[in-house]
C-alpha cells in the first residue's frame, strides 16, 4: 500500500519506513484521517504506538506487536537509550559543521501546535554534523538526545538555517531547480515548473538499539527518491 513499507519485522515489533504526508496516527480533531497505526491495526488486529513521526517528516518509525514488546520499546524511547539519527536538508550554510544545540523548548504561548526555544521549557539536545555544503542548502545529520515536538525544526529555526521546506518554521517554500541551476529552461512540455522537494525536508534514517532478546538493532531507511534527486541536483550545479 502506498505511503508506508515494512524494512523490517519480527515477533515483537515492526519497523515502517513512513512516506511524507502519512500520519503516524489518528489526528485528536479528526479520527477519520488514514494513518500508520490505523492500517496496521487491521492488518494485525493488535498494534501498539511506541513513537511518533511528525506528518510530513519520512523515514523509520516502530511499532509494537504485544503488550511486553511496547513496555520494552517505550522505556528505551523514554530513558534515552535509542539511538536516533535524522537526515536534514537544511537553508544556507552552517558556519560551525559540528556541533549541538541545547536550547530548552516549550509550547508558544499564543500558536496552538507551535514549539518555541524559551528558557523556562524542557531541556532538549540536538547534535548535527553538516555532510555536505553546497552554499544555498546543506546536508546534515542530527542525532536527537531529547525527544520534544518538533525538537529538530525548533533548534534548526533557532540557528537560522531551518529545515528546507518547513511551513512553520521556516518560510515553506518548495525547492525549485530554477533557484540554484544557471541557464534553467522549461521543457516544451511543461507548463509550469515541478519542484524537486515539496514537503519537510527531514528523514528518520536510522534507530540503534539492544532489543528486548540483547541482540543489537540498526535499522534503516534509506533516503526518498525526492531528497535524492534534490541531492544529485545539487552536486551536479555545486557553486
Amino acid at each position: 500500500m502506498k505511503g508506508f513499507s515494512i524494512i523490517f519485522e519480527n515477533e515483537d515489533f515492526i519497523a515502517i519506513d513512513k512516506s511524507a504526508g502519512m500520519l503516524t496516527i489518528p489526528d485528536r480533531h479528526d479520527d477519520n484521517q488514514l494513518s500508520l497505526y490505523k492500517i496496521l491495526l487491521k492488518q494485525y488486529k493488535q498494534i501498539f504506538i511506541v513513537h511518533r513521526l511528525d506528518r510530513d517528516t519520512s523515514g523509520l518509525v516502530l511499532f509494537a506487536k504485544n503488550e511486553h514488546a511496547h513496555r520494552y520499546l517505550s522505556q528505551l524511547f523514554e530513558k534515552r537509550n535509542i539511538e536516533k539519527i535524522y537526515l536534514g536538508v537544511i537553508k544556507g550554510s552552517l558556519q560551525e559543521k559540528e556541533g549541538s544545540i541545547n536550547e530548552a523548548i516549550a509550547e508558544h504561548p499564543s500558536l496552538k501546535g507551535v514549539m518555541t526555544v524559551n528558557k523556562k521549557g524542557k531541556p532538549s539536545s540536538t547534535e548535527y554534523r553538516i555532510l555536505e555544503d553546497f552554499g544555498i542548502y546543506s546536508l546534515a545529520q542530527f542525532k536527537i538526545h531529547s525527544g520534544r515536538t518538533h525538537q529538530i525544526r525548533v533548534h534548526l529555526k533557532f540557528s537560522g538555517h531551518p529545515i528546507a521546506c518547513d511551513p512553520i518554521y521556516g518560510d515553506g517554500k518548495p525547492i525549485l531547480l530554477s533557484s540554484f541551476k544557471k541557464k534553467y529552461k522549461l521543457s516544451l512540455h511543461e507548463e509550469a515548473e515541478r519542484p524537486l522537494v515539496n514537503r519537510l525536508a527531514l528523514h528518520s534514517y536510522r534507530l540503534i538499539f539492544k532489543d528486548a532478546h540483547g541482540d543489537m538493532q540498526s535499522l534503516e531507511a534509506p533516503i526518498p527518491k525526492d531528497l535524492k534527486a534534490l541531492l544529485q541536483q545539487l552536486k551536479k550545479n555545486r557553486g
